[in-house]
């Protein structure tokens, strides 16, 4: 009871054809903004999560002054900071001497020419560390240096 050649193509003619005439679903031209709005929620989080990591240098009570001159950050400076505890960092790594430091930002001088030093040190730091740090800077013939210092609010 085998099926002819010809029953056959008949068969799948028929086949064919039911199935072009049925009715194909209608294009739906909307935009499914759901995956979207999940990766800018996502990537929202993870900004707000690293944008506090991103700051330059050590935390430092930095010392108040009444006339602040502010310079937005271009990202152009080596961070120095020095701690209450005589600690010197540049960027988020410590060095145990100023030597050691003043070595290491005449070696990123060196590279990046254009980028100047600004020095972050706490209010409560010993005077004879920032200046041994500065007169360092000076023998290196590092003279592009920016103390920083944090504007004084007045009392109401």
């Amino acid at each position: 009871m085998t099926a002819s050649r010809s029953e056959k193509l008949r068969a799948l003619r028929a086949v064919l054809h039911a199935e072009s005439a049925r009715e194909r679903p209608a294009v739906k031209s909307d935009i499914n903004v759901t995956p979207l709005v999940d990766v800018v929620l996502v990537l929202l989080i993870i900004f707000m999560v690293v944008t506090p990591l991103i700051a330059s240098g050590v935390a430092v009570d930095l010392p108040r002054t009444q006339h602040h001159a502010r310079k937005p950050d271009d990202g152009k400076d080596l961070i120095v900071s020095v701690t209450a505890a005589k600690q010197f960092y540049l960027g988020a790594l410590r060095f145990a001497r100023e030597e050691d430091l003043t070595r290491e930002l005449v070696a990123q001088r060196r590279r990046f020419p254009d980028k100047s030093i600004f020095i972050k040190s706490d209010a409560r730091a010993p005077y004879g560390a920032v200046r041994t740090l500065l007169e360092a800077l000076h023998d290196a013939d590092i003279d592009d240096v920016i103390l920083g210092t944090e504007e004084m609010t007045a009392k109401p």
